[in-house]
Protein backbone atom coordinates (compact mmCIF):
# COMPACT_ATOMS: atom_id res chain seq x y z
CA UNK A 1 0.00 0.00 0.00
CA UNK A 2 1.30 3.44 -0.91
CA UNK A 3 2.46 5.58 2.01
CA UNK A 4 2.04 8.85 0.08
CA UNK A 5 -0.63 11.30 1.38
CA UNK A 6 -2.82 13.38 -0.84
CA UNK A 7 -2.75 17.18 -0.51
CA UNK A 8 -6.14 17.11 1.21
CA UNK A 9 -4.77 14.86 3.94
CA UNK A 10 -1.71 16.92 4.74
CA UNK A 11 -2.40 19.27 7.70
CA UNK A 12 -1.36 22.92 7.26
CA UNK A 13 1.86 23.95 8.99
CA UNK A 14 1.31 25.32 12.47
CA UNK A 15 1.90 29.05 13.02
CA UNK A 16 4.98 29.86 15.04
CA UNK A 17 4.12 30.47 18.67
CA UNK A 18 5.58 33.96 18.46
CA UNK A 19 3.15 35.11 15.72
CA UNK A 20 0.26 37.05 17.37
CA UNK A 21 -3.27 36.57 16.14
CA UNK A 22 -5.21 39.49 14.69
CA UNK A 23 -7.37 39.62 17.81
CA UNK A 24 -4.31 39.66 20.08
CA UNK A 25 -2.71 42.39 17.98
CA UNK A 26 -5.80 44.63 18.16
CA UNK A 27 -6.23 44.10 21.89
CA UNK A 28 -2.56 44.83 22.56
CA UNK A 29 -2.60 47.94 20.37
CA UNK A 30 -5.67 49.25 22.18
CA UNK A 31 -4.12 48.79 25.60
CA UNK A 32 -0.84 50.42 24.61
CA UNK A 33 -2.58 53.32 22.89
CA UNK A 34 -4.71 53.97 25.97
CA UNK A 35 -1.61 53.96 28.17
CA UNK A 36 0.26 56.55 26.17
CA UNK A 37 -2.60 59.01 25.79
CA UNK A 38 -5.32 58.73 28.40
CA UNK A 39 -8.12 60.92 27.07
CA UNK A 40 -5.63 63.40 25.69
CA UNK A 41 -3.77 63.99 28.96
CA UNK A 42 -0.41 62.33 29.28
CA UNK A 43 0.33 60.04 32.19
CA UNK A 44 3.58 60.43 34.07
CA UNK A 45 6.90 58.66 33.53
CA UNK A 46 6.29 56.25 36.40
CA UNK A 47 3.54 54.54 34.39
CA UNK A 48 5.40 54.39 31.07
CA UNK A 49 8.74 53.22 29.81
CA UNK A 50 11.29 55.86 28.83
CA UNK A 51 10.67 55.47 25.09
CA UNK A 52 6.89 55.75 25.48
CA UNK A 53 7.20 58.78 27.72
CA UNK A 54 9.49 60.53 25.24
CA UNK A 55 7.02 59.81 22.43
CA UNK A 56 4.18 61.26 24.48
CA UNK A 57 6.11 64.43 25.17
CA UNK A 58 6.93 64.89 21.50
CA UNK A 59 3.27 64.61 20.46
CA UNK A 60 1.92 66.78 23.29
CA UNK A 61 1.47 70.51 23.75
CA UNK A 62 1.57 72.77 26.79
CA UNK A 63 -1.35 75.23 26.85
CA UNK A 64 -2.38 77.93 29.28
CA UNK A 65 -5.72 79.62 28.69
CA UNK A 66 -8.45 81.46 30.56
CA UNK A 67 -11.85 79.77 30.59
CA UNK A 68 -14.75 81.70 32.13
CA UNK A 69 -12.29 83.99 33.95
CA UNK A 70 -10.35 81.07 35.45
CA UNK A 71 -6.87 80.17 34.26
CA UNK A 72 -6.09 76.57 33.28
CA UNK A 73 -2.74 75.06 32.34
CA UNK A 74 -2.57 71.59 30.80
CA UNK A 75 -0.36 69.33 28.72
CA UNK A 76 -2.41 67.56 26.08
CA UNK A 77 -2.36 65.63 22.85
CA UNK A 78 -1.93 67.99 19.90
CA UNK A 79 -5.05 66.48 18.32
CA UNK A 80 -7.36 67.41 21.22
CA UNK A 81 -10.18 69.72 20.16
CA UNK A 82 -11.29 72.62 22.31
CA UNK A 83 -14.66 70.86 22.63
CA UNK A 84 -13.11 67.70 24.09
CA UNK A 85 -10.85 69.75 26.35
CA UNK A 86 -13.86 71.59 27.79
CA UNK A 87 -16.07 68.54 28.19
CA UNK A 88 -13.72 65.68 28.99
CA UNK A 89 -10.98 67.40 30.99
CA UNK A 90 -12.62 70.41 32.64
CA UNK A 91 -16.16 69.05 33.07
CA UNK A 92 -17.78 71.98 31.24
CA UNK A 93 -20.46 69.87 29.58
CA UNK A 94 -22.78 72.76 28.73
CA UNK A 95 -20.99 72.97 25.39
CA UNK A 96 -22.58 70.17 23.36
CA UNK A 97 -21.09 67.73 20.88
CA UNK A 98 -23.57 67.52 18.04
CA UNK A 99 -22.32 66.77 14.53
CA UNK A 100 -18.64 67.11 15.54
CA UNK A 101 -18.04 68.48 12.05
CA UNK A 102 -18.73 72.21 12.40
CA UNK A 103 -22.17 72.06 10.77
CA UNK A 104 -24.69 72.35 13.62
CA UNK A 105 -23.30 75.03 15.97
CA UNK A 106 -24.12 73.12 19.18
CA UNK A 107 -20.50 73.47 20.30
CA UNK A 108 -20.25 77.24 19.77
CA UNK A 109 -18.09 79.13 22.29
CA UNK A 110 -16.47 82.55 22.33
CA UNK A 111 -12.70 82.74 21.90
CA UNK A 112 -11.40 86.25 22.58
CA UNK A 113 -14.93 87.48 21.98
CA UNK A 114 -15.40 85.75 18.63
CA UNK A 115 -17.73 82.85 17.88
CA UNK A 116 -16.00 79.57 17.00
CA UNK A 117 -17.01 75.95 16.54
CA UNK A 118 -15.05 74.32 19.32
CA UNK A 119 -15.22 70.89 17.66
CA UNK A 120 -13.05 72.22 14.81
CA UNK A 121 -10.65 74.22 16.98
CA UNK A 122 -7.43 72.62 18.18
CA UNK A 123 -6.91 73.44 21.85
CA UNK A 124 -3.13 73.53 21.45
CA UNK A 125 -3.44 76.62 19.24
CA UNK A 126 -5.21 78.66 21.92
CA UNK A 127 -2.33 79.36 24.29
CA UNK A 128 -3.13 82.62 26.07
CA UNK A 129 -6.68 82.82 24.70
CA UNK A 130 -9.78 83.75 26.68
CA UNK A 131 -12.68 81.31 26.25
CA UNK A 132 -16.29 81.87 27.30
CA UNK A 133 -18.73 78.97 27.50
CA UNK A 134 -22.38 78.87 28.51
CA UNK A 135 -21.29 78.27 32.13
CA UNK A 136 -19.51 81.62 32.15
CA UNK A 137 -22.37 83.90 31.07
CA UNK A 138 -24.34 84.25 34.28
CA UNK A 139 -23.17 86.54 37.07
CA UNK A 140 -23.72 84.31 40.07
CA UNK A 141 -27.47 83.74 40.30
CA UNK A 142 -28.19 86.55 37.85
CA UNK A 143 -28.71 85.25 34.34
CA UNK A 144 -27.24 86.90 31.27
CA UNK A 145 -29.92 88.99 29.49
CA UNK A 146 -30.00 86.53 26.59
CA UNK A 147 -30.41 83.55 28.93
CA UNK A 148 -33.36 85.35 30.51
CA UNK A 149 -34.75 86.23 27.08
CA UNK A 150 -34.69 82.56 26.04
CA UNK A 151 -36.82 81.79 29.10
CA UNK A 152 -39.17 84.72 28.50
CA UNK A 153 -39.69 83.82 24.84
CA UNK A 154 -39.78 80.04 25.44
CA UNK A 155 -37.06 79.74 22.79
CA UNK A 156 -36.19 76.07 23.30
CA UNK A 157 -37.76 72.62 23.45
CA UNK A 158 -35.32 69.74 23.90
CA UNK A 159 -32.60 72.21 24.89
CA UNK A 160 -29.68 70.39 23.26
CA UNK A 161 -28.81 73.24 20.91
CA UNK A 162 -29.65 75.97 23.45
CA UNK A 163 -26.14 76.58 24.88
CA UNK A 164 -24.70 77.02 21.39
CA UNK A 165 -27.65 79.18 20.33
CA UNK A 166 -27.22 81.47 23.33
CA UNK A 167 -23.46 81.79 22.95
CA UNK A 168 -23.88 82.48 19.23
CA UNK A 169 -26.60 85.03 20.04
CA UNK A 170 -24.27 86.81 22.47
CA UNK A 171 -21.67 86.99 19.70
CA UNK A 172 -24.27 88.19 17.24
CA UNK A 173 -25.26 91.02 19.60
CA UNK A 174 -21.64 91.99 20.28
CA UNK A 175 -20.95 92.08 16.54
CA UNK A 176 -23.89 94.45 16.00
CA UNK A 177 -25.87 92.17 13.70
CA UNK A 178 -29.27 92.71 15.27
CA UNK A 179 -30.73 95.49 13.13
CA UNK A 180 -33.70 93.41 12.04
CA UNK A 181 -35.18 89.94 12.36
CA UNK A 182 -33.81 89.14 8.91
CA UNK A 183 -30.29 90.19 9.93
CA UNK A 184 -30.47 88.12 13.12
CA UNK A 185 -31.61 85.06 11.16
CA UNK A 186 -28.76 85.53 8.69
CA UNK A 187 -26.06 85.82 11.35
CA UNK A 188 -27.51 82.99 13.46
CA UNK A 189 -27.88 80.65 10.49
CA UNK A 190 -24.90 78.53 11.52
CA UNK A 191 -26.82 77.25 14.55
CA UNK A 192 -29.33 74.49 13.84
CA UNK A 193 -32.40 73.87 16.01
CA UNK A 194 -33.88 70.50 15.17
CA UNK A 195 -37.00 71.36 17.18
CA UNK A 196 -37.66 74.34 14.91
CA UNK A 197 -37.69 77.16 17.49
CA UNK A 198 -36.16 79.67 15.10
CA UNK A 199 -38.90 82.32 15.39
CA UNK A 200 -38.65 82.43 19.18
CA UNK A 201 -34.84 82.32 19.09
CA UNK A 202 -34.83 85.42 16.88
CA UNK A 203 -37.26 87.15 19.26
CA UNK A 204 -35.03 86.29 22.23
CA UNK A 205 -31.92 87.72 20.56
CA UNK A 206 -33.86 90.83 19.59
CA UNK A 207 -35.15 91.23 23.17
CA UNK A 208 -31.66 90.95 24.66
CA UNK A 209 -30.14 93.27 22.06
CA UNK A 210 -32.66 96.04 22.42
CA UNK A 211 -33.86 95.63 26.00
CA UNK A 212 -37.41 94.81 24.98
Amino acid sequence: MSTELSDAMVPPPAEPASTPSRRTFIATSTVVGGAVVAGGVFVGPDALGDEQTDAARVSGGHVSLIINDQRYTVTLDNRTSLLDLLREHFGLTGTKKGCNAGACGACTVLVDGRRVNSCLTLAVRLDGARVTTIEGLADGDKLHPLQQAFIDEDAFQCGFCTPGQIISGVGCIQEGHTGSAEEIREWMSGNICRCGCYVKIVKAVDQAAHGK
